[in-house]
């Protein structure tokens, strides 16, 4: 789970929500209609843009930008050296038994394909399409979190121009101008919020776990095809240090 998602939401909340409630008034920046305009406006311009079922998995997007998990470089490598190692020894067969130990449904993929004997090119171009297609959802949520993020504020405006407008009606009555500005900004607020502390930056979130995710992924796929192709584990740490920087490599260096 990444608690810095979880932080920063509630921290973000508590520091606006201080500042509010410090500066006195705070209920005048609770307003019903204005929040309608802003988050069912956001929420009917996204259902346009993308299709239904797009929509309804914004809910495993927000899901996946907290709880998400991507094994480590270093045991990723000990592991491919350890397969490597297996492999080299007893042959492909005595890997079925380690296959009962991994719970990454992509590397049991991987690992049945090897010990069924598959070519290296085969297991390479169907993991690798998986690869291609996870890449796909991922975008597709990157897309929805950062249209969402660009809309709230934009029909945050929009309420603040028809608050104007209602206001600008009622010119007769000056001591009611004020309030009426008040109440008009408090949409461009919400969409600011809302954009700023949440879509936006989940946006950014995912982004970030989406390539974390695919090169752990393209990390296996290579350990697998290295050890279809008969490589010792000395070749395949080898192999495997490419994903990681000259920095880190003495770090996850795997024991052989």
């Amino acid at each position: 789970m990444d608690v810095a998602t979880i932080v920063g939401i509630i921290l973000g909340f508590g520091v606006i929500v201080g500042a509010i409630v410090s500066g006195g008034g705070w209920q005048m920046f609770i307003h019903l209609p204005s929040l309608g305009i802003t988050v069912g406006g956001m929420l009917c311009a996204t259902l346009i843009h993308f299709s239904l079922p797009q929509f309804l998995g914004i809910f495993s997007v927000v899901k996946k930008t907290i709880v998400t998990k991507i094994p480590p470089a270093s045991q990723l490598i000990q592991k491919m050296v350890n397969y490597a190692a297996i492999n080299r020894r007893d042959g492909a067969l005595a890997l079925e038994q380690e296959i009962q130990k991994v719970d990454d449904l992509f590397f049991v993929k991987g690992l049945q394909m090897l010990v069924d004997g598959q070519d290296p090119e085969a297991i390479r171009d169907i993991m690798s399409l998986e690869i291609q297609y996870l890449q796909e959802r991922h975008s597709t949520g990157k897309k929805i979190l950062e249209f969402m993020g660009a809309a709230a504020p934009a029909f945050g405006m929009i309420g603040t121009l028809i608050g104007l407008v209602q206001m600008l009606r009622n010119l007769s009555s000056p001591e009611a101008i004020g309030g009426g500005m008040a109440v008009a900004l408090l949409t461009t607020f919400y969409g600011a919020f809302a954009a700023n502390l949440i879509f936006i930056p989940l946006a950014g979130k995912l982004g970030i776990y989406s390539k974390a995710e695919t090169t752990a992924m393209e990390m296996i796929v290579e350990g697998i095809c290295a050890i279809a192709q008969g490589e010792n584990p000395t070749a395949v740490r080898e192999k495997m240090h490419a994903f990681v920087s000259q920095g880190r490599r003495e770090e996850v260096k795997a024991e052989i």
